[in-house]
C-alpha cells in the first residue's frame, strides 16, 4: 500500500521561508519521477518541481532560485525548502510520484499514479 504524506505547511510572511517534507511508504521513490505540486483555490493544479528518475531536479519558472528540492533517500523522504515566499505561493502543496504521462507542470490526476493528501501554505 503505497502512501504519500505532507507535512509542513502553515501561515507565514511574506519574504519567510518554509520547508514541507513528504514521506513515502510502501513505494521507493528513486526509482520513478517525483514532484510537488501546488493548487491554488479556483486555479489549475500547477507543477513546482520535478525530479526524474536520476535525481535531476527541474524548477518551474514562477519558483526557480526561491524553492529548492532535495531528498533523503534513506528515511524516503522529499523535502521541498521553499524561500523568499511570496503571497502568490499561498496554495495546498502536493507530492506527487510515478509520473504516467501528461506535464508535471499542468498535471491532472491521472498523470500521477501517487498523490498525497497535500499540505496548506499561506503567505500573507
Amino acid at each position: 500500500h503505497v502512501q504519500l504524506v505532507e507535512s509542513g505547511g502553515g501561515s507565514v510572511q511574506a519574504g519567510e521561508s518554509r520547508r514541507l517534507s513528504c514521506v513515502t511508504s510502501g513505494y521507493t521513490s528513486t526509482t520513478s519521477c517525483v514532484a510537488w505540486v501546488r493548487q491554488a483555490p479556483g486555479k489549475q493544479r500547477e507543477g513546482v518541481v520535478s525530479i526524474d528518475r536520476d535525481g535531476r531536479a527541474t524548477y518551474a519558472d514562477s519558483v526557480k532560485g526561491r524553492f529548492t528540492v532535495s531528498r533523503n533517500n534513506a528515511t524516503n523522504t522529499l523535502y521541498l525548502q521553499m524561500d523568499t515566499l511570496k503571497p502568490e505561493d499561498t496554495a495546498m502543496y502536493f507530492c506527487a510520484a510515478d509520473q504516467r504521462g501528461g506535464s508535471w507542470l499542468r498535471p491532472r490526476q491521472t498523470d500521477f499514479g501517487y498523490w498525497g493528501q497535500g499540505t496548506q501554505v499561506t503567505v500573507s
